[in-house]
Protein backbone atom coordinates (compact mmCIF):
# COMPACT_ATOMS: atom_id res chain seq x y z
CA UNK A 1 0.00 0.00 0.00
CA UNK A 2 2.41 2.21 0.92
CA UNK A 3 4.79 1.76 -2.57
CA UNK A 4 1.29 2.44 -4.28
CA UNK A 5 0.62 5.60 -2.14
CA UNK A 6 4.59 7.15 -3.15
CA UNK A 7 4.21 5.80 -6.62
CA UNK A 8 1.06 7.68 -7.22
CA UNK A 9 2.57 11.23 -5.56
CA UNK A 10 5.71 11.19 -7.95
CA UNK A 11 2.70 10.60 -10.37
CA UNK A 12 1.14 13.33 -10.05
CA UNK A 13 4.21 15.75 -8.96
CA UNK A 14 5.68 14.84 -12.63
CA UNK A 15 2.01 15.19 -14.22
CA UNK A 16 0.36 17.76 -12.74
CA UNK A 17 3.69 20.24 -11.75
CA UNK A 18 2.39 19.68 -8.07
CA UNK A 19 5.42 19.87 -5.69
CA UNK A 20 5.67 16.41 -3.35
CA UNK A 21 6.14 18.25 -0.46
CA UNK A 22 2.81 20.41 -0.86
CA UNK A 23 0.97 17.27 -1.15
CA UNK A 24 2.08 15.87 1.53
CA UNK A 25 1.91 18.75 3.97
CA UNK A 26 -1.76 18.37 3.06
CA UNK A 27 -2.21 15.06 3.89
CA UNK A 28 -0.69 14.95 6.74
CA UNK A 29 -2.68 17.71 7.85
CA UNK A 30 -5.85 15.92 6.55
CA UNK A 31 -5.15 12.67 8.49
CA UNK A 32 -4.00 15.12 11.76
CA UNK A 33 -7.79 15.93 11.80
CA UNK A 34 -8.90 12.78 11.50
CA UNK A 35 -7.40 11.51 13.94
CA UNK A 36 -8.04 14.08 16.26
CA UNK A 37 -11.71 13.73 15.53
CA UNK A 38 -11.91 9.64 15.78
CA UNK A 39 -9.60 9.61 19.56
CA UNK A 40 -11.07 12.90 21.04
CA UNK A 41 -7.49 14.14 21.10
CA UNK A 42 -5.45 17.30 20.49
CA UNK A 43 -2.63 18.12 17.79
CA UNK A 44 0.31 16.94 19.86
CA UNK A 45 -1.15 13.79 20.23
CA UNK A 46 -1.12 12.54 16.33
CA UNK A 47 2.11 11.46 14.33
CA UNK A 48 2.38 11.05 10.89
CA UNK A 49 5.35 10.47 9.40
CA UNK A 50 5.39 10.09 5.58
CA UNK A 51 8.98 9.88 4.48
CA UNK A 52 8.98 9.34 0.47
CA UNK A 53 12.75 8.63 0.54
CA UNK A 54 12.34 5.41 2.91
CA UNK A 55 8.90 4.72 1.48
CA UNK A 56 7.95 5.65 5.34
CA UNK A 57 4.24 6.21 5.97
CA UNK A 58 2.92 5.63 9.96
CA UNK A 59 0.27 6.97 12.24
CA UNK A 60 0.30 7.03 15.63
CA UNK A 61 -1.53 8.19 18.95
CA UNK A 62 1.12 9.57 21.30
CA UNK A 63 0.05 8.95 25.21
CA UNK A 64 1.95 10.08 28.20
CA UNK A 65 3.01 7.21 30.26
CA UNK A 66 1.47 7.71 33.71
CA UNK A 67 1.39 6.04 37.06
CA UNK A 68 -2.70 6.43 37.41
CA UNK A 69 -4.66 7.46 34.48
CA UNK A 70 -6.93 9.67 34.64
CA UNK A 71 -7.77 10.84 31.05
CA UNK A 72 -7.40 7.14 28.87
CA UNK A 73 -7.35 9.13 25.79
CA UNK A 74 -4.04 10.63 26.22
CA UNK A 75 -2.32 8.90 28.72
CA UNK A 76 -1.49 5.19 29.17
CA UNK A 77 -0.43 3.18 32.73
CA UNK A 78 3.01 1.93 33.27
CA UNK A 79 2.13 -1.16 33.69
CA UNK A 80 0.69 -1.30 30.32
CA UNK A 81 3.35 0.13 28.70
CA UNK A 82 6.02 -1.78 29.93
CA UNK A 83 4.19 -4.65 28.75
CA UNK A 84 5.04 -4.11 25.04
CA UNK A 85 8.13 -1.76 25.97
CA UNK A 86 10.20 -2.44 28.97
CA UNK A 87 12.42 0.79 29.19
CA UNK A 88 9.50 2.98 29.46
CA UNK A 89 9.85 5.13 32.50
CA UNK A 90 6.58 8.09 33.92
CA UNK A 91 7.02 10.66 31.83
CA UNK A 92 7.56 9.09 28.36
CA UNK A 93 5.64 9.56 25.39
CA UNK A 94 4.77 6.16 24.22
CA UNK A 95 3.64 5.69 20.57
CA UNK A 96 0.34 3.89 19.46
CA UNK A 97 0.59 2.67 16.06
CA UNK A 98 -2.85 2.89 14.00
CA UNK A 99 -3.64 0.95 10.48
CA UNK A 100 -2.04 3.08 7.68
CA UNK A 101 -4.66 1.54 5.78
CA UNK A 102 -7.64 2.98 7.94
CA UNK A 103 -6.57 6.77 6.46
CA UNK A 104 -5.85 5.79 2.79
CA UNK A 105 -9.34 6.67 2.00
CA UNK A 106 -8.29 9.67 3.43
CA UNK A 107 -5.19 10.59 1.78
CA UNK A 108 -6.64 9.50 -1.59
CA UNK A 109 -9.54 12.47 -0.57
CA UNK A 110 -7.48 14.86 0.36
CA UNK A 111 -5.05 14.45 -2.40
CA UNK A 112 -7.78 14.79 -5.09
CA UNK A 113 -8.90 18.03 -3.00
CA UNK A 114 -5.02 19.03 -3.32
CA UNK A 115 -4.89 18.23 -6.98
CA UNK A 116 -7.97 19.90 -7.69
CA UNK A 117 -7.12 23.33 -5.23
CA UNK A 118 -3.60 23.08 -6.30
CA UNK A 119 -4.69 23.37 -9.97
CA UNK A 120 -6.55 26.08 -9.49
CA UNK A 121 -4.11 28.24 -7.34
CA UNK A 122 -1.64 27.24 -10.28
CA UNK A 123 -3.40 28.65 -12.42
CA UNK A 124 -4.56 31.72 -10.83
CA UNK A 125 -1.13 32.74 -10.27
CA UNK A 126 -0.29 32.07 -13.79
CA UNK A 127 -2.87 34.48 -14.68
CA UNK A 128 -1.67 37.21 -11.49
CA UNK A 129 1.68 36.87 -12.87
CA UNK A 130 0.85 37.71 -16.38
CA UNK A 131 -1.48 40.53 -15.67
CA UNK A 132 1.03 41.69 -13.23
CA UNK A 133 3.57 41.96 -16.23
CA UNK A 134 1.10 44.09 -18.06
CA UNK A 135 0.95 46.97 -14.89
CA UNK A 136 1.90 50.01 -16.35
CA UNK A 137 1.52 49.75 -19.84
CA UNK A 138 -0.50 50.33 -22.12
CA UNK A 139 -2.91 47.18 -23.65
CA UNK A 140 -5.95 47.08 -27.01
CA UNK A 141 -8.80 46.14 -25.59
CA UNK A 142 -12.06 45.46 -27.12
CA UNK A 143 -15.46 46.69 -25.52
CA UNK A 144 -18.19 43.99 -24.84
CA UNK A 145 -20.41 45.40 -22.88
CA UNK A 146 -21.64 49.37 -21.64
CA UNK A 147 -24.17 49.27 -18.95
CA UNK A 148 -26.81 51.64 -19.78
CA UNK A 149 -27.42 53.24 -16.46
CA UNK A 150 -24.14 52.96 -14.37
CA UNK A 151 -21.87 53.44 -18.13
CA UNK A 152 -19.68 50.74 -16.97
CA UNK A 153 -17.75 49.55 -19.73
CA UNK A 154 -16.56 45.62 -20.17
CA UNK A 155 -13.50 44.84 -22.40
CA UNK A 156 -12.16 41.72 -23.23
CA UNK A 157 -7.90 41.77 -23.14
CA UNK A 158 -7.53 38.90 -24.64
CA UNK A 159 -7.00 34.86 -23.86
CA UNK A 160 -10.48 35.45 -21.71
CA UNK A 161 -8.86 38.05 -19.49
CA UNK A 162 -12.07 40.59 -18.72
CA UNK A 163 -12.11 43.89 -16.98
CA UNK A 164 -14.26 46.63 -16.23
CA UNK A 165 -13.84 50.91 -17.28
CA UNK A 166 -15.36 52.38 -14.74
CA UNK A 167 -17.24 56.00 -15.65
CA UNK A 168 -15.01 57.83 -13.71
CA UNK A 169 -12.05 56.10 -15.46
CA UNK A 170 -13.63 57.26 -18.74
CA UNK A 171 -12.84 60.24 -20.90
CA UNK A 172 -15.64 62.37 -20.37
CA UNK A 173 -17.77 63.01 -23.71
CA UNK A 174 -16.06 60.10 -24.94
CA UNK A 175 -18.57 57.98 -26.91
CA UNK A 176 -17.22 53.84 -26.57
CA UNK A 177 -19.03 51.65 -28.77
CA UNK A 178 -19.18 47.53 -28.45
CA UNK A 179 -17.11 46.19 -31.05
CA UNK A 180 -14.71 48.78 -30.88
CA UNK A 181 -10.83 48.54 -30.11
CA UNK A 182 -9.60 51.11 -27.38
CA UNK A 183 -6.25 51.80 -25.98
CA UNK A 184 -6.37 51.55 -21.87
CA UNK A 185 -3.56 51.84 -19.39
CA UNK A 186 -3.12 49.23 -16.53
CA UNK A 187 -2.75 51.13 -13.79
CA UNK A 188 -2.22 48.32 -11.03
CA UNK A 189 -3.30 44.65 -10.18
CA UNK A 190 -5.26 43.46 -7.60
CA UNK A 191 -5.26 40.04 -5.78
CA UNK A 192 -9.18 39.18 -5.01
CA UNK A 193 -10.83 36.07 -3.80
CA UNK A 194 -12.09 35.84 -7.03
CA UNK A 195 -8.99 36.03 -8.85
CA UNK A 196 -6.74 39.14 -9.95
CA UNK A 197 -8.29 42.22 -11.10
CA UNK A 198 -6.66 44.51 -13.10
CA UNK A 199 -7.40 47.94 -12.68
CA UNK A 200 -7.71 50.37 -15.81
CA UNK A 201 -8.03 53.49 -16.96
CA UNK A 202 -8.62 56.33 -20.00
CA UNK A 203 -8.17 58.73 -18.15
CA UNK A 204 -4.92 58.62 -16.96
CA UNK A 205 -1.99 60.72 -17.33
CA UNK A 206 0.39 57.38 -17.66
CA UNK A 207 -1.92 56.57 -21.15
CA UNK A 208 0.05 59.78 -22.68
CA UNK A 209 3.35 58.88 -20.80
CA UNK A 210 3.22 55.27 -22.47
CA UNK A 211 1.90 56.70 -26.14
CA UNK A 212 4.91 59.05 -26.03
CA UNK A 213 7.34 56.01 -24.96
CA UNK A 214 6.03 54.54 -28.06
CA UNK A 215 6.18 57.03 -30.71
CA UNK A 216 9.54 58.95 -29.70
CA UNK A 217 12.77 56.74 -30.25
CA UNK A 218 14.39 58.75 -28.42
CA UNK A 219 12.14 58.51 -24.49
CA UNK A 220 12.66 54.53 -25.81
CA UNK A 221 16.32 54.53 -25.50
CA UNK A 222 16.64 57.03 -22.81
CA UNK A 223 18.00 60.52 -24.36
CA UNK A 224 15.03 62.14 -23.67
CA UNK A 225 13.23 61.58 -20.24
CA UNK A 226 9.88 62.59 -19.36
CA UNK A 227 10.04 64.43 -16.36
CA UNK A 228 6.41 64.84 -15.05
CA UNK A 229 3.08 65.12 -16.63
CA UNK A 230 -0.13 66.61 -15.49
CA UNK A 231 -3.62 65.94 -17.35
CA UNK A 232 -7.50 66.86 -17.88
CA UNK A 233 -7.72 63.93 -19.99
CA UNK A 234 -9.97 64.80 -22.82
CA UNK A 235 -9.30 68.35 -22.73
CA UNK A 236 -5.52 68.98 -22.29
CA UNK A 237 -2.23 67.46 -20.73
CA UNK A 238 1.05 69.43 -19.91
CA UNK A 239 4.28 67.46 -20.30
CA UNK A 240 8.23 68.20 -19.08
CA UNK A 241 10.75 66.46 -21.03
CA UNK A 242 14.39 66.86 -20.44
CA UNK A 243 17.42 65.60 -22.31
CA UNK A 244 20.72 64.01 -21.32
CA UNK A 245 22.35 65.05 -24.56
CA UNK A 246 22.60 68.54 -25.09
CA UNK A 247 22.51 68.21 -28.74
CA UNK A 248 19.12 67.19 -28.59
CA UNK A 249 16.19 68.57 -28.16
CA UNK A 250 13.85 67.25 -25.86
CA UNK A 251 10.65 69.25 -27.12
CA UNK A 252 11.12 69.25 -30.54
CA UNK A 253 12.00 65.04 -30.31
CA UNK A 254 8.40 64.74 -28.82
CA UNK A 255 6.51 66.99 -31.48
CA UNK A 256 8.30 65.31 -34.21
CA UNK A 257 9.22 65.74 -37.53
CA UNK A 258 5.98 68.26 -39.41
CA UNK A 259 4.79 67.91 -35.79
CA UNK A 260 4.06 64.36 -36.63
CA UNK A 261 5.27 62.54 -33.50
CA UNK A 262 2.55 64.57 -31.02
CA UNK A 263 -0.17 64.54 -33.78
CA UNK A 264 -0.49 60.68 -33.82
CA UNK A 265 -1.13 60.74 -29.95
CA UNK A 266 -3.44 63.54 -30.33
CA UNK A 267 -5.73 62.16 -32.86
CA UNK A 268 -5.53 58.59 -30.50
CA UNK A 269 -6.57 60.75 -27.62
CA UNK A 270 -9.77 62.23 -29.35
CA UNK A 271 -8.24 65.47 -30.18
CA UNK A 272 -6.75 66.45 -26.50
CA UNK A 273 -4.43 69.11 -26.61
CA UNK A 274 -0.83 68.68 -25.27
CA UNK A 275 1.45 70.84 -24.09
CA UNK A 276 5.13 70.18 -24.36
CA UNK A 277 7.37 72.13 -22.20
CA UNK A 278 11.40 72.22 -21.28
CA UNK A 279 12.15 70.91 -17.86
CA UNK A 280 14.27 72.80 -16.21
CA UNK A 281 16.22 72.38 -12.50
CA UNK A 282 15.43 76.09 -12.00
CA UNK A 283 11.80 76.15 -10.40
CA UNK A 284 11.58 80.11 -11.73
CA UNK A 285 12.18 78.73 -15.18
CA UNK A 286 9.95 75.85 -14.75
CA UNK A 287 7.36 77.52 -14.15
CA UNK A 288 7.90 79.93 -17.09
CA UNK A 289 7.96 76.86 -19.60
CA UNK A 290 5.20 75.12 -18.01
CA UNK A 291 2.74 78.52 -18.09
CA UNK A 292 2.97 78.07 -21.90
CA UNK A 293 1.47 78.91 -24.01
CA UNK A 294 1.37 82.15 -22.26
CA UNK A 295 4.57 84.27 -21.80
CA UNK A 296 5.72 84.78 -18.06
CA UNK A 297 7.37 88.27 -17.31
CA UNK A 298 8.56 87.29 -13.93
CA UNK A 299 8.41 84.49 -11.42
CA UNK A 300 8.82 85.46 -7.71
CA UNK A 301 9.15 82.40 -5.55
CA UNK A 302 8.34 83.10 -2.30
CA UNK A 303 9.88 82.15 1.20
CA UNK A 304 9.24 79.55 3.13
CA UNK A 305 8.50 75.27 2.29
CA UNK A 306 5.05 76.05 1.29
CA UNK A 307 6.52 75.99 -2.50
CA UNK A 308 4.42 78.99 -3.68
CA UNK A 309 4.79 81.19 -6.24
CA UNK A 310 4.15 84.41 -7.89
CA UNK A 311 4.25 85.01 -11.46
CA UNK A 312 4.00 87.69 -13.10
CA UNK A 313 2.43 87.96 -16.69
CA UNK A 314 1.17 90.74 -19.38
CA UNK A 315 -2.13 92.14 -19.22
CA UNK A 316 -3.26 90.78 -22.01
CA UNK A 317 -1.88 87.71 -21.52
CA UNK A 318 -3.59 87.03 -18.35
CA UNK A 319 -6.54 84.84 -19.83
CA UNK A 320 -4.18 82.97 -21.30
CA UNK A 321 -2.35 82.25 -18.44
CA UNK A 322 -5.17 81.02 -16.39
CA UNK A 323 -6.59 79.16 -19.06
CA UNK A 324 -10.26 78.44 -19.41
CA UNK A 325 -11.70 78.13 -15.80
CA UNK A 326 -8.50 78.10 -15.07
CA UNK A 327 -7.49 74.91 -16.40
CA UNK A 328 -4.31 76.08 -17.61
CA UNK A 329 -2.39 77.35 -13.80
CA UNK A 330 -4.46 74.20 -12.54
CA UNK A 331 -2.32 72.06 -14.78
CA UNK A 332 0.92 73.81 -14.22
CA UNK A 333 0.98 73.44 -10.54
CA UNK A 334 0.54 69.99 -11.18
CA UNK A 335 3.49 69.63 -13.42
CA UNK A 336 5.37 71.90 -11.00
CA UNK A 337 4.13 71.27 -7.59
CA UNK A 338 4.03 74.58 -6.76
CA UNK A 339 0.95 76.79 -5.69
CA UNK A 340 0.95 79.65 -8.42
CA UNK A 341 -0.38 82.82 -7.69
CA UNK A 342 -1.03 84.75 -11.46
CA UNK A 343 -0.77 88.69 -11.44
CA UNK A 344 -1.27 90.92 -14.33
CA UNK A 345 2.07 92.79 -15.05
CA UNK A 346 -0.07 96.54 -14.41
CA UNK A 347 -0.71 95.51 -10.45
CA UNK A 348 -1.87 93.10 -8.32
CA UNK A 349 -5.81 92.22 -7.76
CA UNK A 350 -7.18 93.80 -5.29
CA UNK A 351 -4.65 96.77 -5.03
CA UNK A 352 -5.56 100.15 -6.49
CA UNK A 353 -3.28 101.13 -9.20
CA UNK A 354 -0.90 104.11 -8.21
CA UNK A 355 -1.73 107.95 -9.10
CA UNK A 356 -0.20 109.46 -11.99
CA UNK A 357 1.40 112.49 -10.19
CA UNK A 358 -0.11 115.57 -11.87
CA UNK A 359 3.17 117.98 -12.80
CA UNK A 360 3.10 120.99 -10.46
CA UNK A 361 2.44 124.35 -12.30
CA UNK A 362 5.33 126.78 -12.77
CA UNK A 363 5.91 129.43 -10.42
CA UNK A 364 5.14 132.52 -11.93
CA UNK A 365 7.95 134.79 -12.13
Amino acid sequence: MNAEFFEALAMLEKERGLPADYLLEKIKNAIVIAVKKDYEVEDENVSVVIEPDQGKFSVSLLKTVVEEVEDPATEISLEEAQQKKKSCKAGDEYAIPLKTKDFGRIAAQTAKHVIRQGLKEAERSQMYAEMQSKAHEIISAVVTNIEPVKGIVTLELGKGGVATLPRNEQVAGEELREGQHVKVYVVDVMETERGPRMMISRTHPGLVKRMFEMEVPEIFDGTVEIKAISREAGARTKMAVWSKDENVDPVGACIGPRGQRVANIVEELGGEKIDIVRWSEDPAQFISAALSPATVVGVELLEGDTKSCRVTVPDHQLSLAIGNKGQNARLCARLTGYNIDIRPESGYYGEEPPMKKTPEPAAEE
